[in-house]
């Protein structure tokens, strides 16, 4: 079946010149006359006309497109990473294909071919929870794409990354805490799979050692969603092993220990104080408003892609990959105020 896309030679067709005479016009060719020029692109637009983008690539060996693979789509930081990247690509002239794994491993490898597939000139990715095995980034540096990794990274790969110093920030937040009063300070833990999991419990092991207090396993939780600190936070009262402050790897989680603490009758922060992770619209909706540290998404997202487009753009063969670290701000609201 013929495709109704509206092609160059349709419109030299209809006009009675030949393509490459509307080629030239379309692209303001000095050779072309004004009349053409004019009969050509009012006729394109008329029939909206779009350049064939497949064809483009295969002319000049690249497709002006970048891929990204990130796990959730609908997390407030990875929304506002997307941002970033879109800007910049957008001023590069290049378009954005957002694949989400929804934390599958098996999601990611079939994003990472569908992008191949669709010829990106570079990907740009934050790993799932899964994944524990890299060879589906390696046969893409393999084929010449670049990768770029932010946040959630993959240390085995040679490419280069954007990260948080988030051993500095989660001791920054429970040192907060600690500076508050609390004695017994919980951690809801990410997987310790990623390193931004291992990261974020040695900043608070850091803390609590430097402040002299002992670190409790049985305040140790991986709890990395709205639900399982709900459960979490219920489990804990309910064995009476009450925490007086909760530092929590992301701001999903601190919702979700506070709601629990709050609907068991205990004051937020008179008696149980809360940090979050990465500061989304929510930390300043609840009641009280959240303490959380800024990951600073949108800046993350810009210095990710102008990397990319680093790599994309320059004749470097082999490189040195970068690591590039942004600092993450603890901003201190109602959930943690000194009483």
């Amino acid at each position: 079946m013929r495709s109704n896309q509206i092609t160059i030679k349709d419109i030299a067709r209809i006009l009675g010149i030949s393509p490459s005479t509307v080629s030239r016009a379309l692209k303001d060719h000095p050779d072309i006359n004004t009349d053409t020029k004019k009969a050509v692109n009012e006729l394109a637009s008329k029939l909206k006309y779009q350049p064939n983008a497949v064809a483009l690539s295969l002319k000049n060996s690249r497709s002006n497109t970048i891929g990204v693979i990130i796990p959730e789509i609908v997390h407030y930081f990875f929304s506002s990473v997307i941002s970033g990247i879109e800007d910049v690509a957008s001023q590069k002239g290049f378009t954005v294909i957002i694949c989400q794994s929804n934390e599958s491993y098996l999601r990611e490898v079939a994003n990472a071919r569908t992008l191949q597939s669709h010829r990106v000139d570079g990907i740009l990715v934050s790993i799932s929870k899964e994944t524990h095995s890299f060879d589906h980034f390696e046969n893409l540096q393999d084929v010449g794409i670049p990768l770029v990794f932010f946040d959630r990274i993959a240390s085995e790969v040679k490419a280069d990354q954007v990260v948080i110093d988030d051993i500095d920030a989660s001791y920054n937040a429970t040192r907060h805490l600690i500076e508050t009063g609390c004695k017994r300070i919980a951690h809801f833990a990410g997987p310790q799979g990623l390193i931004i999991g291992r990261d974020r419990l040695q900043g608070y092991i850091n803390a609590l050692t430097e402040a002299g207090l002992p670190i409790d396993n049985r305040l140790i939780i991986e709890a990395d969603t709205f639900e399982k600190a709900r459960n979490a936070v219920g489990q804990m009262l309910d064995a009476g092993n009450v925490p007086d402050g909760i530092f929590a790897v992301n701001d999903m989680t601190a919702i979700g220990a506070m709601q629990t603490i709050q609907k068991r009758g205990y004051k937020i922060p008179h008696q149980i104080s809360i940090v979050g992770f990465s500061d989304g619209y929510l930390s300043g909706i609840t009641d009280p408003h959240l303490s959380s540290v800024d990951q600073h998404g949108y800046e993350m997202g810009t210095t990710a892609a102008e990397m990319l487009f680093h790599r994309i753009l320059s004749d470097e063969v082999e490189y040195v990959p970068e690591v590039k670290v942004l600092k993450a701000d603890l901003i201190v609201r109602g959930s943690s105020e000194k009483i």
